[in-house]
């Protein structure tokens, strides 16, 4: 692959502290972007702006809540002054508070909504007036299989997640005409530390139902989401990537 496709581009990235957010970001620095790192937590932040760094791209830590409309637009005002510019957004940050319907309680279900679904649509919101001058742009959205298909215990989660998919095509029909495509990426079940922790049975049985008999690596998702931020896309908005071994089809 051409190891400067992103060549001065800048991409932001939300939750970029660990997991997928990282392996997103650096694999858009690998191709070249300058790379925004957004996230609460600032020190999971300089762990991914180090690896950045590394591949000799520009890392601009901004500590954002994603929910805060202020926090969203300071940020996005630093990035326009430090690059001038706004390319890629990828829409990482998201939280899980899982609990059977009954026992789930309105702040459950309220947090989850606000991080997964709302923050996307701020930041979304945010960087489209400077992809819209610029008449250039790609937003990508990192839902997930369950707003797919649905899962016990999740209620919340899978109604941010398919909210999601459901606002990226909206976004996708608003925005095309300005040359921003904006597309969805939907991950199976991801090696994390998450998921490290769950027991051995649950790992098994999960591995039962997924067709090419293995767990997704965080950076099987990043290289979903550089083939979308790329030219090599130029023609697919509004679509969702599903990226998850054959367990959803």
């Amino acid at each position: 692959m051409d190891s400067v496709k992103f060549s001065g581009k800048t991409a932001i990235v939300t939750g970029a502290g660990r997991g997928i957010g990282q392996a997103i970001a650096l694999k858009l620095a690998q191709e070249g972007a300058d790379v925004v790192l957004c996230g609460r937590q600032p020190e999971p932040l300089e762990e991914t702006a180090a690896l950045v760094r590394a591949t000799g791209r520009t890392a601009l830590v901004v500590p954002t809540d994603v929910t805060k409309t202020e926090e969203v637009e300071a940020c996005l005002a630093k990035v326009m002054e430090t690059f001038g510019r706004v390319d890629i957004l990828v829409n990482n940050a998201g939280v899980t508070r899982d609990k059977l319907l009954i026992r789930m309680s309105d702040e459950d279900f309220d947090e989850v909504m606000r991080i997964n679904l709302r923050g996307a649509f701020v930041f979304s919101r945010a960087v489209a007036k400077p992809m819209m001058k610029q008449r250039g742009g790609s937003i990508i959205q990192i839902t997930s299989v369950i707003g797919l298909i649905g899962n016990a215990g999740q209620c919340n989660y899978a109604a941010s997640k398919a909210g999601l998919i459901a606002m990226t095509k909206s976004m996708a029909k608003e925005l095309a005409g300005r040359g921003i495509r904006v597309n969805a990426v939907a991950p199976g079940f991801i090696v994390s530390k998450m998921t490290d922790a769950l027991p051995q049975e649950v790992r098994d049985q999960m591995l039962a139902n997924i067709p090419q008999g293995r767990f997704g690596q965080p950076e099987d998702i990043a290289q979903a989401v550089a083939f979308l931020a790329s030219e090599e896309a130029s023609y697919v908005t509004g679509q969702v990537l599903s990226v998850n071994g054959g367990m959803v089809m």
